[in-house]
C-alpha cells in the first residue's frame, strides 16, 4: 500500500502546498486506487506523476467545503477523457451528488462512465472480501467525516519444506492447501492445511480524519490504527483559534494518535502561514507527544510494507 499526498494545505493553495487530496494506492493488493478528497488542481498534481485516474474506483470526500471538493469536477471529465469507461463510486457528505449533477447538468458535461452515489453515514459504508471502510463523524464548522480502512487478514504463506517432507506433488493440492482446505493423498494420507500453511497476516489498518477540531470521535475511529492521516491546521501556540474555526493543532493531532495507540501519525492539511523554516519547530512539538509523528508535503510518497511505514 502506498499514500501518495497529492495536496496537503489548508484553504486556499499556496506555492508550497496545494489543497486537500490523498490517493491510496492498493495496486498491489486489489489492482485499484482511492482517492480521500479533491482539492482544486488535484488533476494538475496527478500530471506530475505516473498515477492513472482510470484506476481510481473510488472517492472518499470529507466534508463540502471548496478546498475539499473544487477539484472533482475536472478530475471526473479528464477521467472520461482519457478513457476511464470503469465505474467509479463517490462516497460523501448529504448535498454531495446534487452538487456534482448540478454542476454537470449546467456545464452539458456527459462522461463514458456510471457513477455510484453513497450517501456517507456513521458506521461501515462499504466491505468486500478485502477491505472495510467505516465512517464517524467528527467535530467541524459543516458536517465532516473521518474514514478508517481496515484491510482483512492476509492468508498464510504455504510452507514448501514441510510440504514436501509430507510428499504432495506439484499441482493442484498445493493451491487448495494454500487456500486452507485440507487433501487427501493418493496412499490415502491426509494433510492438514494447518500443518503446511503459516498463520494469516494480519491486514493493515489506516485512518484518514477530515477537517476536525481535537475530539474523542477521532480517537475512537483511529483506535490502535497502523496510520492515522491527521489536519494540523494550526501550531500549538493557537489552540483557541484552532477550536473556533473548527481544525486541530499539531499538539492535539499528536494527542489524538498518542490516545488512540496509533503506530504511525502523519500531519496533514497545514496552513499557508507556516513556512518551511517553521515546520522543524513544528514537527519536533507534535513529535515530544507522540515520536511516530511525520509532515506531508505535495507529492511526498510513504509505503506500508511489512507492516512499517517508510
Amino acid at each position: 500500500m502506498q499514500l501518495h499526498f497529492l495536496g496537503t494545505g489548508a484553504g486556499m493553495p499556496s506555492k508550497e502546498r496545494n489543497t486537500s487530496a490523498l490517493m491510496v494506492k492498493l495496486l498491489d493488493e486489489t489492482g485499484e486506487m482511492w482517492l480521500f478528497d479533491c482539492g482544486e488542481a488535484t488533476q494538475h498534481q496527478i500530471l506530475h506523476t505516473s498515477l492513472k485516474p482510470r484506476k481510481v474506483t473510488k472517492i472518499f470526500i470529507t466534508h463540502l467545503h471548496g478546498d475539499h471538493i473544487f477539484g472533482l469536477p475536472g478530475f471526473l471529465s479528464s477521467r472520461s477523457f482519457q478513457g476511464g469507461d470503469e465505474p467509479l463510486t463517490i462516497f460523501g457528505p448529504k448535498g454531495l451528488q446534487q452538487w456534482i449533477e448540478q454542476t454537470f447538468s449546467l456545464s452539458k458535461t456527459h462522461l463514458t462512465y456510471a457513477i455510484q452515489f453513497i450517501e456517507v453515514h456513521e458506521g461501515v459504508i462499504y466491505e468486500d472480501a478485502h477491505f472495510k471502510v467505516s465512517a464517524g463523524e467528527l467535530q467541524h464548522v459543516v458536517p465532516c467525516f473521518g474514514y478508517r480502512i481496515e484491510q482483512k487478514d492476509l492468508p498464510g504463506e504455504l510452507l514448501m519444506e514441510k510440504v514436501q517432507a509430507f510428499g504432495v506433488p506439484k499441482g493442484p493440492l498445493l493451491g487448495q492447501l494454500k487456500g486452507g482446505k485440507d487433501v487427501e493423498l493418493e496412499d490415502g494420507t491426509i494433510i492438514h492445511a494447518k500443518d503446511v500453511v503459516s498463520p494469516p497476516k494480519k491486514g493493515f489498518t489506516l485512518t484518514v480524519l477530515g477537517d476536525t477540531k481535537y475530539c474523542q470521535e477521532a480517537v475512537l475511529l483511529a483506535n490502535e490504527v497502523d496510520i492515522v492521516v491527521h489536519e494540523a491546521t494550526f501550531d500549538g501556540t493557537m489552540t483557541n483559534l484552532a477550536a473556533s474555526y473548527g481544525h486541530s493543532t499539531n499538539i492535539e493531532a499528536a494527542k489524538v494518535a498518542q490516545q488512540a495507540g496509533a503506530k504511525y501519525l502523519l500531519l496533514n492539511h497545514l496552513s499557508a502561514r507556516f513556512l518551511p523554516h517553521d515546520l522543524p519547530i513544528f514537527l519536533e512539538d507534535a513529535q515530544a507527544i507522540f515520536p511516530q509523528t511525520f509532515l506531508t508535503s505535495d507529492q511526498v510518497v510513504f509505503n506500508w510494507h511489512n507492516n512499517e511505514l517508510f
